[in-house]
């Protein structure tokens, strides 16, 4: 008998299950030899690997799969934008205890920003506030 399956918000994706859905936001519908051919040079996974990962997505409902001939042709079930959401609602629940304003001031503390981006999130910051 298998876990049950926990009912709620889905974890965040792993390292490989969000490089693989990158790779599915970009090219919208792919094959697993697809998703390979796309993989960052040096990047290593046997098409097993992919496979597997893709199958574990659709079981996620993250990723809808149809089949064409002898091959699965998979696409996103969640666009990047509700995935973003969902991610950046987890990080200020888990990291900053549910205060995104907590977020935003470590993000405008960060000295990597430069005088370009923090000028466009005070442009962002003022159409908000109309």
């Amino acid at each position: 008998m298998g876990r049950p399956r926990r009912i709620g918000r889905p974890k965040l994706l792993t390292e490989v299950e969000l490089e693989l859905m990158s790779t599915l936001w970009e090219l919208g519908e792919a094959t697993v030899r697809d998703v390979l051919g796309r993989l960052a040079t040096g990047r290593s996974l046997a098409y097993t690997s992919v496979s597997t990962i893709l199958r574990i997505l659709e079981g996620k409902r993250l990723v809808k799969s149809r089949r064409i001939g002898k091959a699965n042709l998979y696409r996103p079930a969640v666009s990047k934008s509700e995935y973003e959401k969902r991610s950046l609602r987890h990080l200020v629940d888990k990291v900053f205890d549910g205060t995104p304003s907590a977020m935003v001031m470590r993000l405008l503390d960060d000295e990597g920003l430069s005088r370009a981006e923090l000028c466009e999130i005070q442009r962002m910051l003022g159409e908000k506030l109309k």
